[in-house]
């Protein structure tokens, strides 16, 4: 029967698996995006990421040595060498419209006279009966089987590469200074203010909770520009204080409206018990209040820092610097974007390191969020 204690119905096992699809679906793009910084740039062009652990055909256009490492034996002359190293050649071409127009082994006839041929090792060998002229080695066109190879060397190029002027070690420690108090300043001030709105009476109280509620649909597309021109005017619009105080104005409805539905729903014996033994307001706030309002202020911490962190419209419009001292993560990845369009490696690599930190905060904090985002709706 179903709907009884200990079965479970149809519509149980559709909500389940469906979830466990959204989980996929979601899980997929990062996952992939976690392989690609691991491979090359062939490797991502060739296959895709769930072939990372498998063999790939890859295209490669390599140039023999040029004619003066050429050798005489006996009455020909020879240049000879290695195109590719770890790799099965399948295929062979010396001319970019016809590259898989020879086998391992074969010999083909050059345009300007000689004859080459290629094993499948990659290993060429090219001879002439009279010197090679030039100053530029013959194109050689491989289609090759090659191993899987995952590096870090994506990683070490993008982060410890002091000659790479693009990057990301110095974007990443500006977001950070974004970010921390970007997160931690807003959620001091709505403490403050959350406590006022649940606990204390006052003139005015239910207007500023309606205003509070009013401000959480107001885009802030609207106050950016009010906003950057009052900055300017005071000094503070280029640099770090001007985007702080920025999402500090941005993120205040929100953080007000969680923290005093969850202010409000604790007992209030507790709080009245600690005035009836002489506990001013302030106490109440630091050491019963607070520690009880863990939860909500994890939850609304981890929306700040996820927000801020992924932000790129407020940093471009309030941390103006032509120099590139204060640019964030994800402007360096939209300038990645411009100037390296197909470095897919590098860009897959500079994405993951920009949702590494916010992966980690949310699955450290995750257990608080439910419980935050429930605050006041069950009495």
């Amino acid at each position: 029967m179903d709907g009884v204690a200990g079965n479970r119905s149809i519509l149980s096992w559709i909500v389940n698996l469906s979830v466990l699809a959204l989980v996929i679906i979601w899980l997929l793009p990062t996952v992939g995006l976690f392989v690609s910084s691991f491979r090359s740039a062939d490797q991502i062009s060739s296959s895709g990421w769930w072939r990372a652990l498998g063999t790939s055909t890859q295209n490669v256009i390599e140039r023999a040595a040029t004619p003066d490492k050429q050798v005489q034996q006996g009455d020909v002359y020879v240049i000879e060498g290695k195109l590719i190293d770890g790799a099965e050649v399948q295929s062979w071409g010396i001319s970019s419209r016809a590259i898989n127009d020879f086998k391992p082994g074969d010999v083909a006839e050059l345009r300007k006279g000689g004859t080459v041929t290629i094993d499948a090792a990659g290993n060429y060998r090219m001879e002439n009966a009279v010197p090679f002229e030039g100053k530029r080695g013959q194109r050689l066109f491989l289609t090759a089987t090659v191993p899987p190879e995952l590096s870090l060397e994506n990683y070490a190029f993008m982060l410890l590469d002091e000659s790479n002027s693009e990057g990301m070690a110095k974007a990443f420690f500006n977001t950070l200074t974004v970010t921390v108090p970007a997160t931690i300043i807003p959620i001091l001030i709505a403490a403050f203010a959350a406590y006022a709105l649940a606990w204390m009476d006052f003139p005015g109280r239910a207007l500023l909770i309606a205003a509070v509620v009013g401000l959480l649909v107001v885009p802030l597309q609207l106050a950016l520009i009010p906003l950057l021109k009052l900055h300017l005017g005071i000094g503070i619009g280029k640099g770090y204080m001007g985007v702080w105080l920025a999402h500090t104005g941005f993120g205040l409805p929100l953080a007000i409206y969680l923290l005093r539905n969850y202010m409000v729903g604790l007992p209030r014996d507790i709080i009245e018990n600690a005035r009836v033994d002489g506990a001013t307001d302030f106490q109440i706030f630091t050491k019963i209040i607070l520690p009880l309002s863990f939860p909500a202020l994890a939850s609304f911490a981890i929306f700040q820092f996820l927000w801020t962190w992924n932000d790129l419209l407020v940093a471009k419009v309030f941390l103006i610097d032509s120099t590139g001292q204060t640019t964030v993560m994800t402007n360096q990845i939209v300038e990645l974007l411009g100037t390296r369009g197909g470095n897919w490696e590098i860009l897959a690599t500079a994405a993951f390191v920009s949702i590494a930190v916010p992966l980690g905060v949310f699955f450290a904090m995750q257990k608080y969020l439910v419980r935050g985002l429930l605050a006041g709706s069950v009495k």
